[in-house]
């Protein structure tokens, strides 16, 4: 073999220096392509996720925040007064049919024998006779059993019909379940209201958020000017 020859097959063997780092880049790029193809679907699929979590967690939020008072329409002054059909200590079922042509007040309580609710339905008694002479009746109402309700009339003495709803249908209907907080907990319970019902059997007026001492009596007065 010539010395042009050797030279020459010197230069371009198979294994040579730029073939070798043709290869290795070939290789490199091969490389990475695949190992961005295998983090592509993960990386998309965690966003998905993370995503799909969101949207879970948001929904549980909305949903846990809806109570079945909210969903209806607060009742309002003007409003023709909801039915009901409930019964009442000692045993007999009481409608707002019953007091037709007679203007009615209805105080919620949260619940019987309680220190709040105890001094309120004593008010009420306590003006009774007053109430009648203004051509108004009283019920009271909470979600009490018909025997707690009882007991709670007989221990005090209470001289106004207390009406027993433990399915808070009238309660949600009137406004009056709700919402509450106590020592940083929410939860759903009755909100102490009173509704004056006019002969009418329209909503005359609503006290909402009712504070006890003296209610009874700002009751009456608006009784009377009805």
């Amino acid at each position: 073999m010539s010395k042009k020859s050797q030279k020459k097959s010197s230069k371009t063997p198979s294994g040579s220096s730029t073939a070798k780092k043709k290869t290795l880049k070939t290789r490199a790029t091969t490389q990475t392509r695949s190992a961005k193809t295998q983090r592509t679907p993960a990386s998309k699929s965690t966003k998905t996720a993370a995503k799909a979590g969101s949207h879970k967690a948001a929904s549980k939020q909305l949903n846990s925040s809806k109570s079945p008072g909210a969903a209806k329409a607060a009742l309002t002054e003007g409003q023709k007064a909801p039915a009901f059909r409930l019964p009442r200590d000692g045993g007999d079922v009481v409608t707002l049919a019953d007091y037709a042509g007679q203007k009615l007040v209805l105080f919620f309580y949260p619940r019987a024998d309680t220190p709040g609710c105890t001094r309120e339905a004593i008010d009420f008694t306590r003006l009774a006779d007053a109430f009648t002479a203004a051509g108004t009746a009283v019920l009271g109402i909470s979600a009490d059993p018909l025997k707690a309700q009882e007991k709670f009339r007989d221990k005090h003495k209470l001289g106004v019909p207390l009406i027993s709803d433990e399915t808070h249908e009238m309660l949600e209907a009137y406004g009056a379940w709700g919402e509450k907080s106590m020592y940083g907990k929410s939860f759903l319970g009755i909100l102490r209201t009173t509704v004056l019902i006019g002969g009418d059997r329209k909503v005359a007026k609503i006290w909402r958020n009712v504070r006890v001492d003296g209610h009874a009596d700002e009751v009456l007065e608006a009784a009377r000017s009805l």
